[in-house]
């Protein structure tokens, strides 16, 4: 029981945020089965380029089904308040807060990265969006981020993750040679691990066997090989149905 959930995502991947949002609301529990888990920025593009793969927009029949999935895959968090943009492509290219990640996360706590993780999730994806690719964007978006955030509307004067000096640090350190370097090998070594898109889970078990996964609707096969307990979808009779009021008699 227990092991190691390393998670490779992009920020301009729907997936990658229900993804993160599914681990983190579910990470007591795995501390408890004694499942660690990490996150690693990739860049997206750069997966398909390696991979030879190709966004599901640029097909016409999975652009179709992707509407219906998307919206789905949404209603599982309620609350959740996304928008899907009418152009993906043109605000796709995250280069600059991922390389601003991967900086916070080797000079920040684990809290705090994943929280400016969160954050930035949700200015890519939440009404009114935030275009990340700008970098002055990306800077206003790292000093707006608050402490804790949960996703809940950030109120004015909430404490905030950084202040002005750190932000230009963090910048700056984005705009590094080093850092750069460090986004690229990290979406290297996902595509080592066979990544083809994202989000891309390379799991390790207690007995430090692994094997990929990939999406945000394979946790039932994770926590399997993972040996952890959990509760698979079931179809439930008519009778159940009745009790808990799903189904009205005439």
């Amino acid at each position: 029981m227990g092991g190691q959930i390393d998670c490779y995502l992009d920020i301009a991947s729907l997936y990658s945020y229900l993804t993160f949002l599914d681990l983190t609301r579910n990470r007591d529990f795995l501390t408890a089965h004694s499942a660690q888990v990490n996150f690693h920025p990739v860049l997206l593009g750069g997966i398909n380029a390696g991979s030879g793969n190709k966004p599901p927009w640029t097909l016409p029949a999975k652009a179709a089904y992707g509407v219906h999935d998307a919206r789905r895959s949404i209603a599982r968090f309620p609350g959740l308040n996304l928008q899907l943009p009418d152009d993906l492509m043109s605000i796709s290219h995250t280069i600059i807060p991922l390389r601003a990640l991967h900086h916070i996360q080797r000079i920040y706590a684990p809290s705090v990265f994943e929280t400016c993780l969160h954050y930035l999730f949700h200015c890519f994806w939440a009404a009114p969006r935030i275009n990340l690719t700008r970098p002055e964007n990306v800077a206003k978006a790292l000093s707006e981020a608050p402490v804790g955030f949960k996703g809940e509307e950030v109120k004015a004067g909430a404490e905030r993750l950084f202040n002005g000096e750190e932000v230009k640090a963090i910048m700056a350190a984005a705009a590094s040679q080093e850092v750069k370097d460090v986004l690229k090998a990290t979406t290297q070594e996902a595509l080592e691990r066979g990544a083809f898109g994202a989000p891309w889970l390379w799991v390790t078990n207690s007995a430090g066997e692994a094997q990929p996964f990939f999406g945000s609707d394979r946790f039932h096969f994770v926590y399997k090989f993972l040996d952890l307990p959990f509760q698979d979808v079931a179809l439930l009779p008519p009778a159940e149905q009745e009790k808990q009021g799903k189904i009205s008699k005439l």
